[in-house]
């Protein structure tokens, strides 16, 4: 019956029905319609354009740059890898080339002059580096020629007697793992001989005597024999 009153689970409730409760006719609701461009409201933002894809590859050129400075190999290499094409990746770098944005000479020379000073790589370890940069054989080349002969020995003079201030052991044993480091810094046999032998020389009465006995030519003869027996000396 419409006069009954509903029973609640503490009595009787007698209040007058809510718009919205069960059961009741709510009024005329609210519709919120979608504008025809798809937008919800006059502040939403417009659908961005396509982007060029030059723009995109630039972009991606500056952010390799703004880390260090990249050879053409390296940039072309991003570009790839972001999906830029060739023609256009072609576009962008022949233009930096043209206002010196990529130089692959001047990279080389600033690569073998800081990688000389800061970790002593001889020219072999560096034209490794370069050549692993996609630099060209000939301007590895003139770049290296930079560093002679005279400045690579002594540089590796210089990392021996560095080392041999917290070396320990034997002689023998000491100027086995100092040969064996600098051949891995990409220095020739008989620069890299010559150069423990002579700072074992100036070490101490023991070490001067054990390098009294080497005979740096030989060994060096030895270490570059390609048929020859026998682990190498570091």
């Amino acid at each position: 019956m419409a006069g009954r009153r509903a029973r609640t689970g503490r009595g009787w409730d007698a209040s007058p029905p809510r718009a919205g409760d069960a059961g009741t006719p709510l009024g005329p609701r609210r519709q919120r319609r979608a504008r025809p461009d798809g937008e919800h409201g006059p502040g939403a933002a417009a659908e961005a354009p396509p982007r060029d894809e030059a723009e995109i590859a630039r972009e991606i050129c500056l952010r390799q740059l703004a880390v260090r400075p990249r050879t053409r190999a390296e940039l072309a290499g991003a570009l790839a890898r972001r999906g830029i094409s060739e023609e256009v990746a072609a576009e962008v770098l022949d233009r930096y080339d043209e206002v010196g944005i990529v130089d692959d000479a001047a990279f080389a020379r600033a690569w073998v002059t800081s990688r000389h000073a800061g970790r002593g790589l001889a020219r072999r370890a560096l034209a490794n580096e370069l050549r692993q940069r996609g630099v060209d054989g000939d301007v590895a080349s003139e770049a290296l020629g930079e560093l002679d002969v005279e400045t690579e020995a002594e540089t590796a003079r210089a990392l021996v007697e560095r080392k041999l201030r917290t070396a320990r052991g034997e002689p023998e044993a000491v100027f086995r793992r100092l040969v064996g480091m600098l051949a891995r810094k990409g220095y020739p046999p008989g620069v890299a001989i010559r150069a423990v032998k002579d700072a074992l020389a100036a070490q101490s009465a023991e070490a001067a005597e054990f390098a009294d006995q080497i005979d740096a030519d030989a060994l060096v003869e030895a270490e570059t024999d390609p048929d020859r027996d026998g682990r190498p000396l570091g």
